[in-house]
């Protein structure tokens, strides 16, 4: 826990503050106290450090277990930065696994602190904004935590001597009370509703283009020497539209 505002107040914190000078809008609508998810667009690894600097507030990440799982003296200090800076280990690999960071998310709410995840599932390949995974949807179900849509966005800006610096900017939407599906968890209909509606005021933040197909199949189209552009979308779906409040 120290080393988590140490990191946050001496050791980064005014580091990057001075460097990047980034912006924040609307951290009125991130609760005081209490349980709440601020669901994020992913752009960039520094996604995490740039969102946690804008709130007075500790922020909880759940981020892939390869950072918990090095060896030798390296993978002691990375074991080291990424739990004192509050991230949680989560096994991504299978169904199981997905259920278990699920539970692992809601056990961070219901001691009632701040979750920070991506609904994208990973970071988007080209700067647009893909289909959002459904746990979201469950945590804010099985805890009653309101949601807060956050949009990192990224500007370039010229410096002198020809360097390039972006300019940053966290946007805090308002918060998303769902509340009316209470007792609807597990109804894959309404927690796909409850995420498209999280995308959609996402998407309104961000200003990003939307792609009603999951980021993680358009890098494996990528990998694969595939054109994300003729990615299908899922079965029933049509790949072009926005989200909206509706059940996918």
């Amino acid at each position: 826990m120290l080393f988590y505002w140490f990191l946050k107040f001496v050791a980064i914190g005014p580091a990057v503050r001075l460097v990047f000078r980034p912006r924040a809008e609307g951290r009125e609508h991130v609760p005081a106290d209490g349980a709440a998810i601020l669901a994020s667009n992913h752009l960039s690894a520094a996604d995490w450090i740039f969102m946690p600097l804008s709130l007075r507030r500790r922020v909880t990440f759940l981020a892939k277990a390869e950072y918990f799982t090095g060896r030798g003296v390296k993978g002691r200090l990375q074991r080291a930065f990424f739990s004192g800076a509050g991230q949680v280990p989560i096994d991504r690999s299978s169904a199981t696994a997905a259920e278990g960071a699920i539970r692992t998310g809601i056990g961070i709410l219901e001691q009632g602190r701040l979750l920070g995840i991506y609904p994208e599932g990973t970071r988007s390949p080209d700067g647009r904004l893909y289909r959002g995974k459904t746990g979201v949807a469950r945590m804010t179900l099985e805890t009653g935590a309101p949601v807060v849509p956050v949009a990192m966005t990224y500007t370039p800006r010229r410096m002198p001597f020809g360097s390039r610096l972006p300019r940053v900017c966290v946007r805090f939407g308002e918060p998303l009370d769902f509340s009316r599906y209470e007792g609807l968890a597990g109804d894959r209909f309404v927690e796909r509703s409850i995420t498209d509606e999280i995308m959609y005021e996402v998407m309104t933040l961000s200003g990003q283009e939307y792609v009603d197909v999951y980021g993680a199949s358009v890098k494996k189209a990528q990998a694969a020497g595939g054109r994300p552009g003729v990615l299908p979308p899922p079965a029933g779906e049509a790949g072009d539209r926005a989200p909206d409040t509706l059940a996918g």
